[in-house]
């Protein structure tokens, strides 16, 4: 039996949600294992208690110091946990190109958390801003053109593109640049919620205004182990780090500078894979399973195996699915896992 190429895609922060409660219990995985035991050397509530509240709340589960480390850990324990495929390429959506670089080898376990736990726990009381996020495909995923978001973003100071997301843009900015987006913008529906829709508890990464963050971070963090990857990575400006040949020097400066204060092209980088590698499906580890949409969308712009609409994107996925997401049990058991 062949076995699968996969494109995997690690989810960022955020995706733990309440869905995900309890999914970390009863794992076997040693990077799980390590999550907590390294949490547990800080003193801080370990990835396993987390997922074992009693209820799921935003101040637990949403504040930067528990969900960089939380959501790393449930995609780390489902890489533990897949079957027998051939990762071709990672990609990593914001915050997950940090998992990414722990996934494919850039970084070792150890300093992969570390970069994870001293980014979200610099947000600990301090957040900068925040992000509210925008679509920008109609509910069969077209695109759906709004010229009120593009003089937004001329005219509003200390509003910037955050992350392009599929069929949506997430924005970042200071709180009063995102009030006044919202007064500006006309309303849309993001699914079953109303947009803009702000995100809880989130800083305005990947934006000048974490400009102070990124020098805090190649002081503290540049002197981690960074190694070119086992595997190639491919990172939000769809540049591609290749096996023995990536400089780790350029992926530290990436990741430490321009990973933070420039835009996050998701959609780019998700683009470039299936481009470059031609996987067989893409496969998104949890937690949850929220980037499922994003990933069809880039499909669908792409034109990917024939895919132009959402209808198109749901019959393929009847008949030989694209995309496998492991939050949902009949997709993982076709991973084998």
């Amino acid at each position: 039996m062949n076995r699968k190429r996969v494109v995997l895609v690690c989810p960022g922060r955020g995706s733990y949600s309440r869905d995900a409660l309890g999914s970390l219990q009863g794992r076997q995985s040693p990077s799980l294992a390590a999550a907590d035991r390294y949490r547990a050397s800080l003193g801080r509530p370990t990835p396993s208690e987390l997922d074992a509240a009693p209820a799921f709340t935003s101040k637990l589960h949403l504040a930067g110091e528990n969900a960089s480390i939380l959501t790393m850990a449930a995609t780390l324990a489902d890489v533990d946990e897949l079957g027998a495929v051939d990762i071709v390429a990672i990609v990593g959506n914001s915050m997950g190109w940090y998992t990414a670089l722990a996934v494919a080898g850039a970084l070792d376990l150890d300093a992969g958390m570390e970069l994870v736990e001293t980014m979200g726990a610099w947000q600990t009381g301090r957040v900068i801003g925040g992000q509210a996020v925008y679509p920008l495909v109609d509910g069969d995923w077209r695109p759906w053109p709004c010229t009120e978001l593009d003089a937004a973003l001329r005219e509003i100071p200390d509003l910037y593109p955050s992350i392009y997301l599929g069929g949506q843009l997430v924005l970042g900015g200071t709180p009063g640049a995102l009030a006044t987006l919202n007064m500006r913008l006309p309303p849309r529906k993001l699914g079953d919620r109303d947009a803009p829709l702000q995100l809880p508890l989130h800083s305005a990464f990947h934006t000048p205004l974490l400009a102070e963050t990124a020098v805090h971070a190649r002081i503290e963090l540049g002197r981690l182990p960074w190694a070119a990857p086992r595997l190639p990575l491919i990172d939000g400006t769809g540049q591609i780090w290749r096996p023995r040949h990536a400089d780790p020097a350029g992926i530290r400066d990436y990741t430490l500078h321009k990973q933070v204060v420039e835009p996050y092209d998701f959609s780019k980088g998700l683009r470039v894979a299936l481009r470059e590698y031609a996987p067989d499906v893409v496969v998104l580890p949890g937690p949850g399973g929220n980037l499922g949409g994003a990933v069809g969308q880039v499909m669908v712009a792409e034109g990917w195996r024939g895919i132009r609409s959402r209808a198109d994107f749901l019959q393929k996925q009847e008949e030989a699915p694209v995309l496998l997401s492991m939050a949902r049990p009949e997709q993982r058991q076709q991973l084998g896992s």
